[in-house]
């Protein structure tokens, strides 16, 4: 069985968001900076362009990211970013955790379920990705509760150099005490340095 990894860009002062966050501002004011380091600094372009010229490091990072089996986030990440059209990479199945029924736009896709429990959402996830690594997407609610909890295993976090000032932390209050992290490795890519751990339980 993989692993349960969180993958986050996030600036030096620990946004993962700017401001004024909604379904047509997914990633708030400004935020679509945090993925200048895959999608380079133009807005809207071509997707398939802006991964083919990706190279060495970032290459390395989006590749082993892609071959995640499922992914798991919380509700504030996927609604606001349109339910990724309900394909986030490869038709993986995707589990949202969320005490709320999905809304009737998402209903239409089969390989996303909403799940009520983190536990659950994580197991089922897990089950569906085999071997593979499970992607873990979510801000300052969900990731807390998996980490307390124990369901999350390794953190890969993308950190891009500038402040952003404002908008969503990803750690903000984590509402538990130290937890040491294992370095796994820290890979120098253009634009971001990309911080691999592992979470000690």
């Amino acid at each position: 069985m993989g692993s349960s990894v969180l993958y986050m860009s996030m600036s030096v002062d620990g946004f993962i968001t700017g401001p004024n966050v909604r379904p047509d501002n997914g990633l708030g004011d400004q935020g679509q900076h945090l993925h200048d380091w895959v999608f380079g600094d133009g807005e809207g372009g071509d997707f398939d362009a802006a991964i083919a010229q990706l190279k060495g490091v970032n290459r390395q990072i989006w590749d082993e990211t892609m071959a995640t089996g499922a992914v798991l986030a919380g509700r504030h990440t996927f609604e606001p970013a349109g339910g990724w059209n309900g394909d986030h990479h490869d038709g993986v199945e995707i589990f949202i955790v969320s005490r709320h029924e999905a809304p009737d736009w998402v209903r239409k896709w089969k390989n996303v379920h909403y799940v009520a429990d983190l536990g659950v959402a994580m197991r089922e996830a897990k089950a569906a990705a085999g071997t593979r690594n499970v992607m873990m997407h979510g801000g300052r609610t969900l990731v807390p509760m998996a980490i307390q909890a124990g369901l999350l295993d390794e953190l890969m976090l993308h950190q891009v150099p500038f402040l952003l000032g404002e908008g969503t932390r990803l750690f903000d209050t984590l509402g538990f005490g130290l937890r040491n992290l294992e370095r796994l490795r820290v890979l120098e890519g253009e634009g971001v340095t990309h911080l691999h751990y592992r979470v000690r339980k």
